[in-house]
């Protein structure tokens, strides 16, 4: 199923199947990398790689260096212990057969010293690239404009912070080593057997190809029926998810016999698919023993015949039915540490592309810092469009004196937050210019812009924290007690008080233990207290109730005394008392005044008004 496939490459990239531990980890089977994704530009990738590798590249060399050390000392092995059935056991040299014993047991001693110190460095270095990789990823997000936000699905940004980094994570600690120990003892393997003897090598050697045709008929269904198994997966993730959020509205509609069969559906198909995965990944582990069984079974006959005419040793024998096992298992591992490889590559390419990203404009030099801001603002034959030759601002032009009190009404889509997202420079006009106080906004420094306006979004978001450190987030060297004087003037401490903690009350999900208007009042006396010289509330009573939104409107008003506010509202009853009332349509202004010189006009702003109270005109077409 190619959808599916290409379905999981793209959303999980470098997916290994259940189980997963690393090679020679979990059931048999499970240490196949399951879908591994190919880097698109393998070269500079790791170019930029290196960037991370170089600051520890003395103890990348350590680290090889004690691979190669401990590969050849587990090659030593199957050599010493040849040696001692031909040199002392068959002679009965006991005493000799003593001291090599106890070689033995130091070399083995010693090498499991080497892994473990190999082992550490190893994990020490990769969590620091790794931690330095995090760390500048997440640096760079915060550097982005909102622009790579609004164009890019969310998930897959978080995907790439987390799964790809962790691939990587996965893949250097374990994946580059073995590889490298692999490729050494495969080599030293052969070389060894080689000047052992000839013969018997050819026959060893005889089992590799059908070692490599199961690996790779077995691998690529594993595979394909483990990437199918993830794509199920996520499809009866999304139907629980879904059914979780939407509870409220199945039980509603009494729909929850229905969700039961899609579930129990999609389940079921799961359940098919997770059996043939579970069988392809159970049945390598068997196959392997097989081939290998038949490589003892080849090399203990030939071997047998060889000693018999003394060719070979039996020594020689016993230690090529060793060797040919330490062969063997490199091969397997180094297909899956292949695609691990890629994998890790691939995540890494997406992480940098993250980060290749333009940033937001750095401030020019001349950057100005405001201070004992007024609140005048100016928007001079502004053009903006988020797509090119779409436009959504065409020749916008008012100006607002300091203190008023500005309106923006218009439908959904005519332009009003996109004011809002020029004014606190999310987004740079195409043309004209914003002033404040008669700057050019892009003249300021973009961090001092910002600190001087306050913004009540429509959609509230909540941290996990505290409710009194979501309200500090507006200014964080805030007392406590102004914390508690902008919950009073937002109306909101009277569902504070009510719950368990307090204002010591810790908030999940995004504040998914509080209803929408409680949240809002919440972001609202976040913004009381940063005490902005501009105020932009943007549909900021739309989740509360009549009453609420009267006592909101009432704090609002003292908020607003003496300083610039703008105020997205559909409720034209919000905005009765505004200085200017700004009527947008498809981009442009088209009427602007105060609410009664508007209604006297029975233009566009008199037929929203009336639609809105149902009062003697009905709904125009334009409306």
């Amino acid at each position: 199923m190619p959808d599916r496939r290409e379905k999981i490459k793209t959303a999980t990239p470098g997916f290994r199947g259940p189980g997963f531990r690393g090679p020679g980890f979990g059931p048999p089977g499970g240490h196949f990398a399951y879908g591994a994704v190919k880097p698109e530009n393998l070269r500079k990738t790791l170019k930029r790689f290196w960037e991370y590798l170089r600051p520890h590249r003395g103890k990348i060399a350590l680290i090889f260096l004690l691979v190669i050390v401990t590969s050849l000392l587990m090659l030593a092995g199957p050599y010493l212990i040849g040696k001692a059935i031909d040199d002392y056991i068959i002679p009965k040299n006991f005493r000799g057969l003593l001291q090599l014993v106890v070689l033995m047991i130091s070399l083995y001693v010693m090498n499991s010293i080497l892994i473990w110190l190999q082992g550490y460095i190893s994990i020490r270095t990769v969590q620091r690239v790794v931690f330095q990789l995090r760390k500048d990823l997440f640096n760079n997000l915060q550097s982005l404009p909102l622009r790579f936000f609004d164009s890019n699905p969310h998930g897959d940004i978080m995907s790439r912070l987390t799964n790809d980094i962790d691939t990587i994570n996965m893949s250097l600690g374990t994946g580059l080593t073995q590889i490298f120990s692999g490729i050494i003892s495969i080599i030293g393997t052969i070389i060894i057997m080689l000047r052992m003897s000839p013969p018997l090598t050819l026959v060893s050697l005889m089992v590799v190809p059908l070692t490599l045709l199961v690996t790779t008929i077995v691998s690529s269904r594993t595979r394909e029926s483990f990437l199918n198994n993830q794509t199920i997966l996520g499809q009866l993730n999304s139907v629980a998810e879904e059914n979780i959020n939407g509870l409220k509205v199945v039980k509603i509609f009494a729909r929850e016999k229905r969700e039961i069969e899609k579930f129990e559906s999609i389940n079921e198909e799961l359940r098919k698919v997770g059996i043939r995965a579970q069988i392809y990944a159970g049945v390598m582990g068997p196959l392997m023993n097989v081939v290998n069984n038949l490589s003892f079974a080849f090399i203990a006959g030939f071997g047998g015949w060889l000693s018999a005419r003394d060719i070979v040793s039996v020594g020689t024998v016993a230690s090529f039915i060793i060797y040919s096992r330490q062969f063997t298992r490199p091969i397997n591992e180094l297909a899956n540490l292949f695609n691990m490889m890629q994998s890790a590559i691939a995540g890494a390419e997406r992480v940098f592309k993250v980060m290749n990203e333009s940033p937001e404009p750095v401030d020019p030099p001349d950057a100005v810092e405001l201070k004992d801001v007024k609140g005048e603002v100016e928007f001079r034959n502004v053009y903006f469009s988020y797509k090119e030759d779409v436009p959504v601002l065409k020749d916008v032009n008012f100006h607002v004196k300091p203190g008023q009190i500005v309106a923006l009404v218009g439908p959904t889509g005519a332009g009003k937050t996109t004011i809002v997202n020029l004014l606190t420079r999310f987004y740079d006009v195409n043309s004209g210019a914003i002033l404040i106080d008669g700057i050019d906004i892009r003249k300021i420094k973009r961090s001092n812009l910002r600190s001087l306006l306050g913004i009540v979004l429509q959609d509230t978001y909540l941290f996990s924290e505290s409710i009194k450190e979501n309200i500090r987030y507006g200014r964080l060297d805030a007392t406590d007690q102004e914390v508690k004087e902008a919950a009073r003037l937002a109306n909101a401490e009277h569902f504070i008080l009510k719950l368990p903690k307090g204002y010591d009350t810790v908030l999940t999900d995004g504040g998914e233990n509080l209803s929408q208007g409680q949240r809002q009042l919440l972001a609202i006396a976040r913004a009381i207290l940063a005490d902005p010289a501009i105020l932009i509330l943007d549909e900021a009573t739309s989740n509360v109730d009549t009453k609420t939104e009267r006592q909101i409107q009432s704090a609002m008003l003292k908020l607003m005394e003496g300083r610039t506010s703008f105020v997205i509202a559909h409720r034209l009853s919000t905005i009765r008392n505004a200085d200017i009332i700004l009527v947008i349509n498809n981009g442009e202004i088209i009427e602007r005044g105060t609410h009664e010189e508007l209604l006297r006009k029975r233009g566009f702003y008199y037929n929203l008004y009336m639609s809105q109270f149902g009062i003697e005109e009905k709904v125009t077409e334009a409306v």
